[in-house]
């Protein structure tokens, strides 16, 4: 089987994590730091809101399932992208909208998405589309934490 892979953050990635695995085609999802400068960041650091990484969320896909333009359109219906560096009560850097693509054709497909979702709005859309970078996966007590512990502590 051949598999895709995409990275999306859109804030708090528990409540992002939780969108995504729900998805009938997703293989796998796992929540982790990515975008920044500091090498190897812990959850700490990423909410001083220093490290310039995004709480993202890696989708791993079966592409002959759904696709990378299906992906996209979870991510611009479930969350805000229209605000910069918060959704609803996070606040920062950490929590800013981006697309982290793999290749040329996901660059080329999420700003083709991203002009499409454009006209549905009356704001701005500020998402990032931009290469996507080491991805260091989240602590283990963040991976499918909603599965865990119920959808406490941030928006879904």
């Amino acid at each position: 089987m051949t598999k895709g892979t995409a990275i999306f953050a859109a804030g708090c990635f528990w409540g992002v994590e939780a969108v995504f695995r729900k998805l009938k085609g997703v293989i796998d999802t796992e929540v982790g730091y990515t975008g920044g400068h500091t090498q190897n960041p812990t959850y700490q650091e990423v909410c001083t809101d220093t490290t310039g990484h995004a709480e993202a969320v890696k989708v791993t896909f079966d592409p002959e399932i759904t696709t990378y333009e299906e992906l996209l359109n979870t991510f611009w219906e479930t969350h805000d992208p229209t605000t910069v560096n918060r959704q609803g009560p996070d606040v920062g850097s950490q929590y800013r909208s981006a697309i982290f693509y793999q290749d040329e054709q996901q660059r080329q497909t999420a700003e083709k998405s991203k002009i499409a979702h454009q006209k549905k709005l009356d704001r701005p859309i500020v998402t990032e589309v931009i290469p996507a970078a080491t991805f260091y996966p989240a602590e283990d007590y963040h991976q499918r934490y909603f599965e865990k512990n119920g959808p406490t502590g941030c928006q879904l």
